[in-house]
């Protein structure tokens, strides 16, 4: 029989990420208008952002721990609510105080959101297929970043940012009706089956895979929070809508080639993304004048990127197993405290070695990276799936290889980026 992936549901969990990466990065692209409304300076009114993500990071360990029981679609709807809210009061705010508290707010909801959606399309989707979901589900981020804010700045542009704002409310009710309609039910978890940070950090693998993603984001943040710097820099400062065009576009065709193989070449896929990304910075440590070399680097470096978020929270919950939920939450936590680490770390190179020093503190975060996803081969991003099928009952159960050799069978979940088939007697 066809196994097919549940495209209705799953696409509202993609427009779920789109409205979360909107709603923390739309205020860049109306940032001159906010200040001058709410009577602060930029510098100030850029911290709508910053204190969006630490709403996230504070929250989204002790949130996932307190509504781990709760079943899923009730917790995905009160997030959506929650962006509701924020987006609402944001709108319509006319003090700074308020405006920052609705940005913690809807930075809140974002974490409830981010550490629940990828285990909800794997669950969804077939065992063979759940890399696919959630690369379906990661899409929203790169058309966020690449059409949502450009479109967002020019409605804010055109008819007022608190438009802007309240566009993003009226996708979030319309979300919430979506969710309700066609998004399927799940349980949360029991009491017996929850397991605490301390002991997800023991599971072999997830740290590996928390290490990556720390570096990781950080590495790609410090760069792209700069990039309208360093591009100034290099003489090609009012070429940085198209530029960020390139890399969204490069971007999107990352997620499609993850979406594509990610369910039998997760290892790989992470090698050659982490790779990808370090050529790219060495491409612009190097760049003299040369319009061609930033282009092709930054098309590198959207390739390098886009199926990250993909790779990353497919290998924390193969890792995880049963403690993938507390592992989704912390990988969260650590993904808004490198974006909010990046900014700050870009300001200082930025201030103490001047836009140049971008592309080498890149390479510097991705030499660790590759290590660390090499060396990861067992747990974390091992190099292979072990599919064992029992012929006697037609049932098969997914197994990954321990550091003994032995195989430890993880009945209903897949483990690693490849498979192959053993036959039981």
């Amino acid at each position: 029989m066809t196994q097919k992936l549940p495209l209705p549901a799953l696409l509202a969990l993609a427009t779920a990420v789109f409205l979360t990466s909107l709603t923390e990065t739309l205020p860049a692209g109306v940032l001159p208008a906010m200040s001058g409304d709410l009577g602060v300076g930029e510098s100030a009114m850029g911290q709508s952002v910053t204190i969006y993500a630490l709403g996230t990071a504070l929250t989204a360990i002790p949130l996932s721990a307190a509504t781990a029981g709760w079943r899923r679609k009730r917790l995905l709807l009160t997030a959506m609510a929650g962006f509701a809210v924020g987006n609402t009061v944001t709108a319509a705010s006319s003090d700074y105080i308020l405006t920052m508290v609705a940005r913690f707010v809807a930075g809140v909801a974002a974490g409830l959101a981010w550490a629940l959606l990828a285990g909800y399309a794997r669950r969804m989707a077939p065992v063979p297929l759940q890399g696919k979901a959630i690369a379906i589900v990661m899409t929203g981020i790169p058309v966020a970043l690449s059409l949502g804010v450009p479109a967002g700045t020019f409605l804010g542009q055109a008819l007022g940012w608190r438009v802007t704002f309240s566009v993003m409310t009226a996708l979030a009710v319309a979300l919430i009706a979506w969710i309700v309609a066609l998004v399927p039910d799940y349980p949360g978890q029991r009491p017996e089956g929850r397991t605490s940070v301390r002991r997800t950090l023991t599971v072999p693998g997830v740290a590996p895979v928390l290490f990556v993603t720390l570096a990781f984001v950080l590495a790609h943040t410090i760069l792209y929070t700069y990039i309208a710097t360093f591009l100034g820099e290099v003489g090609m400062g009012g070429s940085t809508d198209l530029v960020l065009l390139v890399f969204g576009a490069a971007s999107l065709a990352s997620i499609w080639i993850v979406g594509v193989h990610i369910d039998r070449r997760l290892r790989a896929l992470t090698l050659t993304a982490t790779v990808l990304f370090a050529v790219a910075a060495t491409a612009l440590a190097a760049v003299s004048a040369s319009p061609a070399l930033v282009y092709a680097a930054v098309t590198l470096w959207g390739l390098g990127w886009g199926g990250a978020p993909t790779l990353l929270q497919t290998a924390v919950a193969d890792a995880g197993g049963e403690a993938a939920d507390a592992a989704q939450a912390m990988l969260v936590t650590l993904w808004n405290a490198a974006m909010a680490g990046g900014g700050v770390a870009g300001g200082l190179l930025l201030d103490l070695l001047g836009p140049a020093s971008f592309p080498w503190s890149v390479l510097a975060l991705l030499g660790p990276v590759l290590v660390v996803v090499a060396a990861a081969r067992v747990h974390g991003f091992p190099a292979e799936r072990v599919r064992t099928v029992d012929h006697r009952s037609g049932s098969s159960m997914t197994t990954a290889p321990h550091a003994d050799g032995h195989l430890g069978s993880l009945k209903g979940r897949l483990v690693g980026p490849e498979f192959r088939e053993r036959k039981c007697p």
